[in-house]
């Protein structure tokens, strides 16, 4: 997968995975890993599915109606990406925390759906819920923080509500925050992420 690596400087910190939304690139969410965390490693992945030319990180059906098949396949390719490039780069694998807006966030859903201990926590900014009827692997003490926007049309706030209970359901540590807003990721909702991983991931 095409994607970038930058060594922090606190080998301590968590290593964050950036997922942009449809349309980025792995140049996109960079800022937001300063804003967060600047001691932090980061590993910015770019989806390998093309959209009408646009990244994204797996296929839809229609809008807001995902390819679940593909979205399977495609989480499974992301998985098993962070272990070969945890090898590569020296990160601790069981330290990774996923930044992802929108399609991005999404896909990083899909790997606390799909895979036990594949985060040890998420910053998802304006996700849908990946799947429905399954089974949650266990989530206990998984820390997930939800942008969400009250007036968000791609992203209805009773989807950011079921998405908040399932993974609640499965025992993970989630908090919401809401702007009053639409699709679009704000300052005021990056510095509410930032706060609330300074109180999850620093001493």
């Amino acid at each position: 997968m095409i994607h970038l690596f930058q060594k922090g400087t606190d080998p301590a910190a968590p290593t964050l995975l950036l997922l942009h939304g449809t349309g980025g690139t792995e140049q996109d969410l960079v800022p937001l890993a300063g804003l967060i965390d600047p001691k932090a490693s980061y590993l910015s992945v770019r989806g390998n599915v093309l959209e009408n030319g646009m990244p994204r990180f797996f296929r839809r059906l229609a809008e807001g109606v995902f390819d679940e098949e593909d979205l399977i396949f495609r989480t499974e390719e992301l998985d098993t990406f962070l272990n070969t490039a945890s090898a590569q780069y020296g990160f601790d694998r069981s330290n990774v925390v996923a930044i992802g807006y929108s399609n991005g966030a999404n896909i990083a859903g899909s790997l606390l759906f799909h895979y036990p201990n594949a985060l040890r926590g998420a910053i998802l900014h304006h996700p849908m819920v990946p799947r429905r009827g399954i089974q949650l692997p266990d989530l206990t003490g998984v820390p997930v923080f939800i942008g969400a926007g009250s007036n968000d049309m791609m992203c209805p706030p009773s989807e950011t509500e079921e998405l908040a209970s399932l993974l609640e359901s499965a025992n993970a540590h989630v908090e919401v925050h809401w702007e009053q807003r639409g699709h679009q990721l704000t300052q005021t909702e990056v510095g509410a992420a930032a706060s609330w991983y300074q109180g999850k991931f620093t001493s």
